[in-house]
C-alpha cells in the first residue's frame, strides 16, 4: 500500500491539476444547459423560407388540378362528365334529353335537366359556352346553326367521309380550308381511310360541336380494315400493336384481366392503372369481347 501513495512532486502536481480539471468540467456540466434549443423556426429568415415553400406547394397543387376550359354542355361525353364530377345518373339524364333532339340553352336549364348539385353547378356553370344565337335571337348564325343540326339524315343520305371532297367537308358549319385539309390528310395517312368517325377526335382543331355536325352529314360506309383483338385472350404483344398502348399499360391490362377473371365490358379498361382513359374510344376500335 505504501508504494501506491509515494509520489514525486511532479506526480503530485499532475494529480492536483487533473483534479482541478475534473472539478471545472463538472461545474460546467452542472451549470450549463446543453439542452438549450436555439429555435431557428422563430427567426425571420426561416419564416420567409417557409412562406416561399408553402406558396410553391400551393402553386404545384393548383397546377396539378384538372383544367376546365369553356365548353358547350350539350356535347358532354361520358368521360367529360366524369372529369367534371357528374354522376352516371346525371350524365344519363343529359344524354336522354339530347337524344330527344332538344338542346340546352342556359346554365339553369342544364341544372334542371341533369339535377346536379348547387355546389357542382357553381363550379362548372361559369365555363358553359353557348352559341351566339342563344344570347342573341337575331343573330344570323342561328339559322345556319339550326340548319346543320335540327335536320337528321339517315345513313343512306349521308356522304362516305372516305370519299368526301374538301368542298363537301367545307359545307359543314365550322369546317374551313384548314380543317378540311387536316381531315383529308388524316384519311390519306391511313391506308383505307377512316375506321370510324370517332377518329375525328384525333384531328387537331376539331371540337366536339363541329364533330357532331360532321356526323350529321357524313358516315363511314367503307371503313379501312384493321386487326381486332379479343380483350380476354390477347397477348401482351397483341396489345402493344394498338395505338396508345405501350408495354407497361399492356402488362397492367393483363394483370387486371387476371384479377377480374376476364373483362365483362370494354369500359372496364378505365379501371386499369395508367390507362389513357381519354383515348378509350379510339382503343375500343381495335378490341372486342
Amino acid at each position: 500500500m505504501k508504494s501506491h501513495f509515494q509520489f514525486t512532486n511532479q506526480q503530485r502536481n499532475g494529480i492536483f491539476l487533473l483534479l482541478i480539471i475534473i472539478v471545472v468540467l463538472q461545474c460546467v456540466y452542472v451549470f450549463t444547459d446543453f439542452n438549450a434549443d436555439y429555435n431557428l423556426e422563430d427567426t425571420a429568415k426561416l419564416q420567409v423560407y417557409r412562406k416561399e415553400i408553402d406558396s410553391l406547394r400551393s402553386i404545384e397543387i393548383e397546377n396539378n388540378k384538372p383544367k376546365i376550359y369553356p365548353f358547350n354542355p350539350n356535347f358532354i361525353t361520358d368521360y367529360k362528365g366524369y372529369t367534371l364530377g357528374m354522376s352516371v345518373q346525371e350524365i344519363d339524364r343529359l344524354h336522354d334529353f339530347r337524344a330527344s333532339g332538344k338542346w340546352i340553352n342556359s346554365a339553369k336549364q342544364f341544372q334542371s335537366i341533369t339535377e346536379i348539385s348547387d355546389s357542382l353547378y357553381k363550379k362548372i356553370s361559369p365555363y358553359f359556352k353557348f352559341p351566339e344565337w342563344v344570347n342573341n335571337a337575331n343573330d344570323k348564325s342561328k339559322t345556319r346553326f339550326e340548319s346543320n343540326n335540327t335536320f337528321s339524315k339517315n345513313e343512306k343520305q349521308k356522304i362516305d367521309i372516305n370519299r368526301a371532297t374538301a368542298a363537301q367537308l367545307k359545307k359543314v358549319y365550322g369546317v374551313g380550308d384548314k380543317l378540311s385539309e387536316r381531315i383529308i390528310n388524316y384519311r390519306n395517312k391511313h391506308e383505307g381511310g377512316f375506321v370510324s368517325l370517332v377518329e375525328l377526335t384525333e384531328i387537331y382543331g376539331l371540337d366536339i360541336e363541329v364533330i357532331e355536325r360532321i356526323k350529321n352529314d357524313f358516315t363511314v360506309s367503307t371503313p379501312r380494315q384493321i386487326n381486332k383483338f379479343n380483350l380476354n385472350t390477347a397477348t401482351r404483344d397483341n396489345l402493344v400493336l394498338i395505338k396508345y398502348i405501350d408495354y407497361e399499360i399492356a402488362n397492367n391490362i393483363l394483370e387486371e384481366r387476371t384479377l377480374r377473371d376476364g373483362f365483362k365490358s370494354l369500359e372496364e379498361l378505365t379501371k386499369v392503372e395508367d390507362f389513357p382513359v381519354n383515348k378509350i374510344e379510339i382503343i375500343k376500335l381495335y378490341l372486342h369481347l
